[in-house]
């Protein structure tokens, strides 16, 4: 019997390697388990907190920088050459009884009243649409599927769609009202004059209200049917279910939709710029628009900066003002806790 070794290797050699690894091992620095992991987060953010520097933040403070200048079109090759103008760009903004600061209160209100009807007309049939879709019936998940395609097509697409329906002569909406209906006397403007500011809440409604029915039909979940069989066996209607159990469930979801779709609104520029192009009539002339026509029609930036950071600014305040209301426990749900605590 013949045993066969192989050249340059022997047990006790690899053996002793072995041993010597794992004491190296054994001498290396261990991270600690709880550094280790409570690291681990801040390394998933990063990323995203690099991203957020360079898309949202670096652009932000460069813009309120140039809100302090005098930039034109003189000082667009070298704008850092621009003369320091401190807050005069300010002063001419809020000046509302000059010309510019005139038109930016009148394109501050007329988004005021765009975002209030726009936001509720959005929450209103969105809440609707939720609760007709919690009852199983032939058809539902077809019907939702419908509902959410406004939600789901791309923004530019819906609302060239939407401009060309709205065409005075050859419109679908027109065709409809004075052709088919005889509504109106004759064919109306809707993308000139008052009519401009009736048709961009139109369009703002129809592209928001799925977006607030998906996250009501998501809150509804979470509320037990044994509450609507015990009120109905109470004597309770649809209306007072409604009014009693389903609104106050979804206080939380409403608190968070609601502010979601201010902001979405309030800054919505893609709609009124495709629908209206860069000169959005009066009466349909949002802030959103307005800034632009102020930086990139009269090419005047420190101007247009300086107005972006004043609707900052508002927005900010707004956001503070409603969460510190909305955040605040209603003194009939802290006495139901108090007491189921107890």
């Amino acid at each position: 019997m013949t045993t066969t070794v192989t050249p340059g290797r022997t047990g006790p050699a690899d053996s002793g390697e072995q041993v010597g690894k794992g004491d190296a091992r054994r001498r290396m620095p261990r991270i600690p388990d709880r550094i280790r992991h409570g690291a681990l987060p801040y390394l998933l953010l990063l990323p995203a907190v690099l991203l957020e520097l360079l898309i949202h933040l670096i652009p932000m403070v460069i813009g309120i920088v140039m809100s302090f200048r005098q930039l034109t079109q003189f000082y667009i090759r070298n704008w850092g050459e621009a003369p320091w103008t401190a807050f005069d760009n300010y002063r001419i903004a809020v000046d509302f009884s000059a010309p510019i600061g005139e038109d930016l209160l009148n394109s501050f209100l007329v988004t005021c009243a765009f975002t209030v009807l726009a936001v509720g007309l959005s929450w209103l049939f969105g809440v609707a649409a939720a609760i007709m879709m919690q009852e199983n019936f032939r058809g539902r998940g077809l019907l939702r599927a419908v509902f959410l395609t406004p939600y789901a097509l791309p923004v530019y697409a819906a609302v060239i769609t939407w401009a060309f329906m709205f065409q005075r002569d050859n419109g679908m909406i027109n065709h409809v009202l004075h052709d088919q209906l005889g509504l109106t006397d004759q064919p109306s403007f809707w993308l000139i004059g008052d009519n401009a500011f009736f048709a961009v809440v139109v369009v703002a409604v129809w592209k928001s209200w799925p977006f607030a029915f998906l996250i009501v039909m998501a809150g509804l979940q979470n509320i037990p049917r044994e509450l609507y069989e015990a009120a109905a066996i109470d004597g309770a209607g649809v209306w007072q279910q409604i009014r009693k159990i389903t609104l106050p469930s979804l206080r939380p979801v409403n608190q968070v939709l609601v502010l979601v779709l201010f902001l979405w609104t309030f800054n919505d520029f893609n709609t009124p710029y495709v629908l209206f192009g860069r000169a959005a009539p009066e009466a349909a002339d949002l802030i959103s628009v307005h800034i632009y026509q102020s930086s990139f029609v009269t090419w005047n930036f420190g101007q247009g900066s300086a107005m972006s950071v004043l609707l900052l600014l508002f927005l900010l305040v707004v956001t503070a003002v409603y969460l510190l209301l909305t955040s605040r426990t209603p003194r009939g749900a802290s006495r139901t806790r108090k007491s189921a605590d107890a």
